[in-house]
C-alpha cells in the first residue's frame, strides 16, 4: 500500500528524505485518480526501500495541494532533495512513471 502523505507529515516524509519521492494528489470522486491508484500502490511495493511513493487526498489535506499549486487531479510530483524535479498532470501508465522515476534515481 502506498504511503499516506498528510499536511502534518509532508515536510518530514517528502522533503527531508534522501530518496526519490513520488506523490499522487488524488480524491475519491475522481475517475482518472482511481485508474492511477493501483499503479501507485504497485510502484510503492516494487520500490519499497528505494523510493517513497504515496498519495495525498486533496479533500483532506488541502495545505500541501495549495502549496504545490495542484489545480487538476491526478497530479503526480517527483521530488528529489526537497525540490520538485518532475510534474505530471492527468492519468498515466506505470511505464511512463517508471521512466520518469528512473531519470531521477
Amino acid at each position: 500500500m502506498a504511503f499516506e502523505f498528510t499536511d502534518a507529515n509532508f515536510q518530514e516524509a517528502a522533503l527531508e528524505t534522501d530518496k526519490l519521492v513520488v506523490v499522487d494528489f488524488w480524491a475519491e470522486w475522481c475517475g482518472p485518480c482511481r485508474m492511477v491508484s493501483p499503479i501507485i500502490d504497485d510502484l510503492a511495493k516494487e520500490y519499497d526501500g528505494k523510493a517513497v511513493i504515496g498519495k495525498v487526498n486533496v479533500d483532506h489535506h488541502s495545505g500541501v495541494s495549495m502549496k504545490y499549486g495542484v489545480r487538476s487531479i491526478p497530479t503526480i510530483l517527483l521530488i528529489k532533495n526537497g525540490e520538485v524535479v518532475e510534474k505530471h498532470v492527468g492519468a498515466t501508465t506505470k511505464a511512463v512513471l517508471e521512466q520518469k522515476m528512473a531519470a531521477h534515481m
